[in-house]
């Protein structure tokens, strides 16, 4: 199907998910997820209207940048090595994978202006789930004070990958309730207004639960 289709039938499933819980489906951002699909692809999704893009590897984001350019809003949404900081951090408008000091003092280094951070959090508790265990977040969140570049806009998780709903729901739950827990702080650096969580097994019940960055890769551009 087309990029369009998709992104019909993506939106009018926001809107009906944001209907049932009294939510604005403008508050909803899209990122399409491009890692799996041609540059083609991806600039058919930026004729679609599609304005967030989401990369997880330096090499296919700056093969991505250079076709696309800086026109479209580039969130970097995978791990991002230490080393390879210098590659994207000033090409990037969001970075959605913050989870250990030694990347924050790099970005504190490389980056010319500051960036805005998601801090990743493993809340399913999987072993092969990157980011922090939400009881580290909050004294992870204020080391942070530290690096003037970082702005943590938000907190990212990825959910179980499973058929069980409730085990969905309760991983979403429990990262807006830390997010609840982060905005009572009133931290100047860490507003945690956003919360990026939801791919396209599961955006709906993530919008449901408080979602304010869906990140769509098969559902939206597909798989090539």
């Amino acid at each position: 199907m087309s990029v369009s289709a998709n992104l019909a039938a993506i939106k009018k499933n926001i809107v009906e998910a944001c209907e049932r819980v009294g939510r604005n489906p403008a508050d909803i951002r899209i990122i399409a997820v491009t890692k799996y699909v041609s540059i083609e692809r991806a600039k058919e999704a930026y004729m679609a209207g599609i304005t967030d893009f989401g990369e997880n590897r330096d090499e296919g984001f700056l093969q991505k940048y250079e076709a696309l350019g800086n026109e479209p809003t580039w969130h970097f949404i995978g791990t991002l090595q230490s080393r390879k900081v210098k590659n994207v951090i000033d090409k990037i408008d969001y970075l959605h994978s913050l989870d250990r000091l030694s990347l924050a003092e790099e970005i504190q280094k490389r980056a010319t202006k500051p960036v805005k951070c998601f801090v990743q959090v493993n809340v399913s508790g999987e072993e092969s789930k990157h980011g922090l265990p939400p009881q580290e977040v909050i004294p992870f969140i204020e080391k942070l004070k530290e690096f003037p570049n970082i702005i943590v806009v938000g907190l990212m998780t990825m959910a179980p990958f499973t058929d069980n709903e409730q085990d969905i729901r309760r991983c979403f739950r429990g990262l807006k309730k830390l997010q609840e827990e982060i905005q009572a702080l009133h931290i100047p650096y860490a507003p945690c207004t956003e919360l990026s969580m939801g791919m396209s097994n599961d955006y709906i019940i993530a919008i449901e639960e408080g979602a304010t960055f869906i990140r769509l890769g098969t559902s939206l551009v597909g798989k090539e």
